[in-house]
This record gives C-alpha cells, structure tokens and sequence, in this order.
C-alpha cells in the first residue's frame, strides 16, 4: 500500500514528514528510490533547517541526485499538492447588470496567475535532477548501510559518530544515519553511505579504517547490514 503524505509546502505537512522521518534514513526502504524522488520533487524550495529530520534528508538525497543518482523503484508514495485558490464568485446584482461577455473572453483570463522565474528556474532544477537520476552511470555505485558498534554504554556516541565521518576516501559519501537501541542502556549507530564500486571496497574501509587507530578508540566493530547496487 502506497504511503501517503500531506503537501510539503505547508507547516502541516513538514512536521508530519519531520515526524515521519525521525527513525527512518529514507521513505521506504533501506536505500534511496523513487519515492524518495516523488517526494523530493514535490518541495518548492529546500525546507527549513528547523524541520531537522526533513532538512537532514533533504540534504542526503540532494547530495545522492549530483553524485551517483537513484534509481531503485520503492513501494510507491501519494504526495499531496498544494492547493489552487478558486476565483471568487461575483454578486448576484453585479452578474445581472454585467453585459454577456463573448465566449472568447475566457482566453484572456488566468486563473493561476503567470509563473515567476524563479519558480521557473525551481521546476527546471528539479527536472533536470530527476532526469539525471536515471541515466546509465560510468561507474557502478552502492548504497551501503552500515551497524558500528561502541565498546560499551559509557561511550560518547556523538563522537563515534564524528570519529565514523572523519574517515575521507574518494569515491566514498556518507550519509544519513540515526541511534538504535542494542540493550543494557547500550546503543549502535546506523549509517548509510554511498561508494563509488572500483574506488572503495567496503572490507578495506573496515578494517583499515573504521576498526584501525584513531577511530577504534570509540568503535568496537562494524557489520553490513544491506549492500545495494545503484
């Protein structure tokens, strides 16, 4: 069944997605696909950075259209528009005293108003990504999503994860990620990234970096919890 999701240009909408987005990197799924895309593409313009989970994955998805593009299918997501004011309806006496006005007058009246440049140039922006996301990549590319574990509760998360995105590879993005509960006031953090496949190899990532000095001080292990072709 389709996932459903008010207009995203309204206050409204946002905290709903901001709610939404919360525990999830993505809109369904553990990869970005197309109903990242359909929702991505419904923003007038990037959202405020007060809707945190909504600006973090804005950003991700952003960043995942210039680099590698997307192109896995979803389960398929309704998105609601923002809704067009209807012309007001004239006064009865007026409509009465108002000559019949010629059938072709019609043609001269626009409801929606002329669009402005930079709306213009928004839409064009927006296309352009979209369409760039499902063209023939060069290279093949992955999205990885990744477990790392601390050594224990005392660890300070916020620095596991900054001691993670220290790590700098070409070919290597890192993107969105969140804390998961493990047990014993213990917690793990998930982190998707994308890679550029002749660039990094996961394994070597691993375990001469992410389970080597300095970034061991804080990390304990890493294991691959989904490994998708892009």
């Amino acid at each position: 069944m389709a996932v459903s999701f008010a207009n995203v240009n309204s206050e409204a909408g946002l905290k709903k997605l901001d709610e939404y987005l919360l525990t999830r990197s993505y809109i369904t799924g553990y990869q970005a696909s197309k109903d990242d895309l359909a929702v991505y593409s419904s923003f007038s313009a990037a959202p405020s950075s007060k809707y945190i989970n909504v600006a973090r994955w804005f950003s991700h998805i952003d960043a995942l259209l210039r680099l590698s593009g997307v192109t896995a299918e979803g389960q398929g997501v309704k998105v609601e528009s923002s809704a067009v004011p209807s012309a007001s309806t004239p006064d009865v006496a007026d409509t009465a005293a108002a000559p019949a006005a010629d059938d072709d007058d019609d043609d001269d009246v626009d409801l929606f108003g002329e669009e402005t440049e930079e709306e213009k140039k928004a839409a064009e922006e927006r296309a352009a990504a979209v369409k760039a996301s499902g063209k023939k990549k060069e290279s093949g590319k992955s999205s990885v999503l990744l477990d790392v574990k601390p050594w224990d509760d005392e660890t300070d998360m916020a620095k596991l994860e900054e001691a993670v995105r220290s790590v700098k590879m070409e070919g290597l993005l890192w993107g969105a990620s969140k804390l998961v509960p493990v047990g014993y006031g213990i917690k793990k953090l998930q982190i998707m990234m994308t890679i550029v496949d002749d660039l990094v190899s996961v394994d070597t990532l691993i375990e001469d970096h992410l389970c080597a000095e300095p970034v061991n001080e804080y990390v304990q292990s890493c294991d691959i919890v989904a490994f998708n072709k892009i």
